[in-house]
């Protein structure tokens, strides 16, 4: 089996400067079909036609709401008509909250938990029967330093907590699934320019942070997506339950 017979689906992935879409950008250099899976259906479609005029690959841009199974199950349908079999998946989409504990509410703390859990959980839930079926599957989730130094960058104790969940639920289904040849992994980056970063590091502030990282800056999308598709790949199946720190060593421990 070859990524070039597979779909790797990235959800939240249609963001100019995010994450998400960098990782379809590498895991189609890789040679994967990509599927981008957005609540901004614009945004992915577009994602799917620079992927598909940048690197000759198919390439897919659905709308879909991770938080609502309905939507969840419309797009793995369209892609079980449309694409070829999916044997990887990047649960990329995710919103932070900066709000301190103190402040904040039962509906903002349901709502980091619906998008960062539950959203994870629905199309987990959805793509990984048929990947142990297959015998093969990639699993990444996109976590957070967050949940392992808990918050103190830009995330609040809901965030921490979500991005927490995350890690434990990919350990446990790593030890669940990789008897039927699926691996489960989790990056969790640090310091990164991206859209949620970007307008608020700036002066002071930027200077600070990057001060107390050992390689002298922050991180970009592609260090993230590098290591990513490095997890993707065929022949990193005896890597699976494992979390990845990509913070330029700003919390060694």
């Amino acid at each position: 089996m070859t990524v070039t017979d597979l779909t790797a689906v990235v959800t939240g992935a249609a963001s100019r400067r995010g994450i998400g879409r960098a990782t379809a950008q590498a895991l189609a250099a890789a040679g994967w079909t990509v599927a981008v899976l957005d609540l901004d259906e614009a945004g992915a479609k577009d994602t799917a036609d620079e992927i598909a005029d940048r690197h000759g690959v198919q390439a897919f841009g659905l709308a879909c709401d991770v938080t609502d199974e309905g939507s969840v199950a419309a797009a793995v349908d369209t892609l079980a008509a449309d694409a070829p079999a999916v044997g990887a998946l990047v649960n990329n989409a995710g919103i932070t909250s900066p709000t301190r504990f103190l402040d904040v509410d039962g509906g903002e703390w349901d709502r980091i938990f619906a998008v960062n859990v539950r959203g994870a959980y629905n199309i987990t839930r959805r793509l990984v029967p048929g990947m142990a079926e297959r015998g093969f599957g990639r699993v990444v989730f996109l976590s957070s330093v967050s949940a392992e130094r808990g918050g103190g960058v830009f995330g609040g104790v809901a965030y921490s907590a979500a991005k927490a969940a995350q890690l434990g639920f990919a350990r446990a289904l790593a030890r669940e699934v990789g008897p039927l040849g699926v691996t489960v992994n989790s990056v969790a980056p640090g310091l990164i320019d991206t859209d949620i970063t970007g307008d608020a590091l700036q002066g002071e502030r930027k200077e600070a942070l990057i001060a107390g990282i050992p390689v002298g800056r922050n991180g970009r999308v592609a260090d993230v997506a590098d290591l990513i598709t490095y997890l993707c790949r065929v022949e990193s199946g005896y890597i699976t339950g494992a979390t990845y720190d990509v913070n330029g060593g700003s919390h060694i421990h």
